[in-house]
């Protein structure tokens, strides 16, 4: 089995679909969890219609980064929803996913990479916005704090101070 990097964009007025989609294609790639549900009847393999769980491949990353600006429109649209997959499957598993991509309008583009290694660390956009948020809870508590000191407002009074002593 090989390793692979997805990333595909859904059309901004689908994203509350998201999840499910996500749980669809997830459902390709490890496999069916039994029960024999209408995965089990669509994918129409003996295996999946006895409800037997067939380990097909593992994700290593899951992504979902949300609506965000795209580089140039794509048919009219200027947003998407972007989601990113970091998978270890076979060759069967990758084509029956780009099937899936293909016919899903919902999906405006996919990008599928062949990695080396599977890669589970968060990506560099998923570590910004961490970083963000870890940033905006130090600022609050810097501004809580300040606002208690009253350091900000001493600094402000003696500046004038220091300049009149000079003067006179």
């Amino acid at each position: 089995m090989r390793h692979y990097e997805i990333v595909f964009l859904v059309h901004p007025d689908q994203s509350e679909q998201v999840p499910a989609m996500v749980e669809r294609y997830r459902t390709m790639v490890e496999g069916s969890k039994g029960g024999g549900g209408d995965e089990a009847e669509a994918d129409g393999s003996a295996a999946n219609a006895t409800g037997v769980s067939e380990k097909r491949g593992v994700i290593h990353r899951l992504e979902d980064w949300g609506r965000r600006q795209l580089a140039y429109p794509i048919n009219k649209v200027h947003k998407a929803h972007y989601v990113l997959m970091n998978i270890e499957c076979g060759l069967e598993c990758l084509e029956e996913l780009k099937s899936a991509f293909r016919f899903n309008d919902a999906v405006i583009r996919n990008l599928v990479l062949s990695r080396d290694e599977a890669i589970t660390e968060p990506s560099p956009l998923a570590k910004s916005r961490e970083e963000r948020d870890d940033d905006r809870g130090h600022a609050e508590e810097r501004r809580a704090g300040e606002g208690r000191d009253g350091a900000g407002e001493v600094g402000i009074a003696e500046a004038p101070d220091a300049d009149s002593a000079e003067r006179g």
